[in-house]
């Protein structure tokens, strides 16, 4: 369930969580906020009175968007809402502020897809007794770092969501962090493979301590990888494909496999890395056997990644 946060005031409860919703998110059609927000609710009326109140109060906005014959709502904080939220000082603050150019611009269907994959892991964890809410995954954080490959060149990793999870069994409770890239068959197979790169040079990155003088020391004194600042482990990563048949996103999993088992930087790595599609992620749920690995053995695995050169503690 949702945070009982109080954001902006002023507003019934479901408003107020749809705000914190948007305002993470950024851009979220009206059935993923009821998916979200008030999947105990069998019709989502209710919420698009609480979406409704949002807008005359000048805190949200919306556009349509046709799709599968029908026309939905895909709604956004105005810059009033967001700082309605911000004022309250329980989100992280996000520079970003969605407008309408942007809501009807390229990047929509890839914005809605990533709150799709986030929501699919909400809605396993409600049916598995697990914990993870819809501001449980924040997408675009920036990772800095260098690699050795392009020296004297600080880089940025920024994964579509980095998510937590809560997973539970028995008395047992595992936080799981998850890195999150979602393609929706738009990128080269070879542009997915720079993007394993990428995060096989961020786990492996560490910061060299300063001198005295300002400048770097001996690689030999580097520090802890600059990751465990962050992270207690090293997050998975996953890959989820969409926007075409499951035959060709069958073929582009085998096609990513090929070139990272070919690759020796990445077949040395420690990376934890699984693929799997949308439609199956969102049917299953994470945590039955619908990613391949990456790496090592194709067999399927769980989001846990046991499996083959996956199987890291």
């Amino acid at each position: 369930m949702p945070y009982p946060h109080s954001a902006p005031t002023g507003l019934g409860q479901v408003a107020q969580q749809a705000a914190q919703v948007l305002y993470q998110h950024r851009l979220v059609s009206t059935m993923q906020l009821h998916r979200l927000i008030t999947p105990h609710h069998t019709r989502s009326e209710f919420l698009r009175r609480q979406l409704h109140t949002l807008r005359q109060a000048g805190f949200a906005e919306a556009v349509g968007r046709r799709s599968a014959g029908q026309t939905q709502l895909l709604w956004w904080l105005t810059e009033k809402g967001a700082q309605s939220v911000e004022a309250v000082g329980l989100l992280q603050p996000r520079a970003y502020r969605m407008s309408q150019e942007a809501a009807l611009g390229p990047l929509q269907e890839h914005t809605l897809a990533v709150v799709e994959t986030g929501a699919a892991f909400v809605e396993h964890a409600s049916s598995l007794g697990h914990e993870c809410g819809p501001l449980d995954w924040s997408p675009e954080i920036a990772h800095y770092y260098r690699d050795e490959a392009r020296p004297g060149e600080e880089l940025c990793l920024v994964p579509d969501a980095v998510l937590n999870y809560v997973h539970t069994q028995g008395k047992q409770r595992t936080l799981l962090t998850f890195f999150v890239e979602v393609d929706r068959t738009q990128m080269t197979i070879a542009r997915l493979a720079q993007k394993l790169h990428a995060y096989a040079a961020y786990h492996e990155y560490a910061p060299q301590p300063q001198t005295a003088k300002g400048t770097r020391g001996p690689r030999r004194q580097a520090a802890m990888p600059a990751w465990r600042y962050r992270y207690p482990a090293f997050p998975r990563l996953l890959l989820v494909l969409t926007g075409a048949s499951e035959d060709r996103l069958a073929r582009r999993i085998a096609d990513l496999r090929s070139l990272a088992i070919s690759d020796p930087a990445l077949a040395s790595t420690a990376l934890r890395a699984g693929i799997t599609t949308l439609d199956q992620l969102r049917t299953r749920g994470p945590f039955q056997p619908v990613f391949t690995p990456v790496l090592g053995s194709a067999e399927p695995v769980d989001a846990w990644l046991r499996s083959g050169l996956a199987n890291v503690a």
